[in-house]
């Protein structure tokens, strides 16, 4: 289980609702499964062994929650020590965390954006630096969805951009929250995509969102992916390549066989994108 991902691979998040079905899938019904260790972390039980189990059957890639990357507090050294050992472990490869920071004076339980500011940049940028050096690896960080930008003087891809050069990280791309995020704040998210730099990206995701009725959407991941976003994830593959992408779920859970349904139309996009040009004469 520790050689990289192919590029060319689906996965879908492990979620304890979900463990039951999980352990009764064909093991090839998936390429890999994502948790995120700060919910596993020193955990027993019957939780722990099922953990085991599949990480026995099925590569892990990890995606952390509560590192507060861009926030004012220092970095959870401990919780750094044991992401290491979790990460080393399970042999995981690859490892994200979210463009934002979620403490500040303490848990704040969500995860909130950074101000697009050259300022912000070099913060964010010195503490995934230190958080690389931490891990004993490279880093990818998730573009989030947010419903409000507390300064800026720089557009949201010209600050992610700024980000992954200074501190020399990867991104994951979620598409989702591109299309979220230019339907709430009234840019093109088709490009957005042909401005992300395609070298960093070492991911992807994708997942449902709510329509509210005056056209707003939320991030969810509790619905369905929706035509677009599927549009969208095609066209992230034509700009960046192939990679690794994500179906999210985190509640209101159809039967697994739907969620598998929509892992499928992931490999059905990748092995269309692999094609070769068809030459015309």
């Amino acid at each position: 289980m520790s050689l990289p991902l192919p590029t060319a691979s689906a996965g879908l998040g492990l979620r304890r609702g979900l463990i039951d079905e999980l352990l009764a899938m064909p093991a090839d019904a998936i390429d890999f499964l994502e948790c995120s260790p700060d919910n596993w972390i020193g955990v027993g039980g019957a939780h722990g062994a099922a953990l085991r189990q599949l990480s026995e059957r099925h590569r892990l890639t990890c995606h952390g929650l509560s590192l507060s990357l861009g926030g004012p507090d220092p970095l959870d050294r401990t919780l750094l020590q044991q992401t290491r050992a979790f990460l080393d472990l399970h042999q995981v490869q690859l490892y994200s965390e979210h463009l934002s920071y979620c403490a500040a004076g303490g848990h704040l339980y969500d995860l909130l954006p950074l101000p697009f500011t050259a300022e912000a940049v070099r913060h964010v940028a010195g503490r995934i630096a230190q958080v690389q050096d931490s891990l004993g690896r490279r880093i990818a960080v998730e573009n989030i969805s947010y419903y409000a930008v507390p300064a800026a003087d720089m557009s949201e891809i010209e600050f992610i951009t700024a980000v992954l050069a200074e501190a020399d990280c990867d991104l994951l791309l979620d598409v989702n929250n591109v299309f979220v995020n230019a339907c709430n704040n009234g840019y093109d998210a088709f490009d957005f995509l042909r401005r992300v730099p395609a070298h960093r990206v070492a991911s992807l995701h994708v997942a449902g969102h709510f329509d509210e009725d005056d056209g707003f959407k939320i991030d969810t991941h509790g619905a369905p992916v929706k035509g677009v976003v599927w549009a969208l994830l095609r066209q992230a593959y034509a700009h960046v390549g192939v990679r690794p992408t994500l179906l999210e779920r985190d509640f209101n859970f159809p039967p697994l066989a739907e969620l598998l349904a929509e892992v499928q139309q992931i490999r059905r996009a990748q092995a269309d994108a692999e094609l070769p040009e068809v030459a015309h004469g």
